[in-house]
């Protein structure tokens, strides 16, 4: 799948996420940080979905109602367990991410929220 994470994921995760066989950038490896509306416009572009530690991009897509390819926001894992975490979440709901779905990832939960 391909994936954009977000500058607060976790940076080794991109090549823990390569190494399962996902296509990963990294927000961390830009000159600087372009702000969300814009990171959610190249995700979007790039027919990514976005991985991220913040709220703020669901926020975007549903009440903004601005396109994505797809959300994912992880909530409570360390940043060794990032990756796994999404990795779980792309096996178990990647059709529906790939539809545009929000999947909101804690220990031991995923919350799917369709595309309206």
């Amino acid at each position: 799948m391909k994936l954009l994470l977000d500058s607060c994921v976790y940076g080794a995760a991109k090549e823990q996420l390569r190494a399962l066989g996902h296509e990963v950038e990294w927000a961390g490896d830009l000159a600087e940080d372009p702000g969300d509306e814009a990171l959610l416009a190249r995700a979007t572009a790039e027919q990514r979905v976005l991985v991220t530690l913040d709220k703020d991009f669901g926020e975007l897509a549903v009440l903004r109602h601005l396109p994505h390819s797809g959300i994912v926001r992880l909530v409570g894992f360390r940043g060794r367990d990032q990756a796994a975490a999404c990795q779980l979440v792309v096996l178990k709901y990647g059709a529906e991410l790939a539809q545009g779905a929000l999947a909101t990832v804690e220990p031991g939960r995923i919350r799917i929220r369709s595309r309206d």
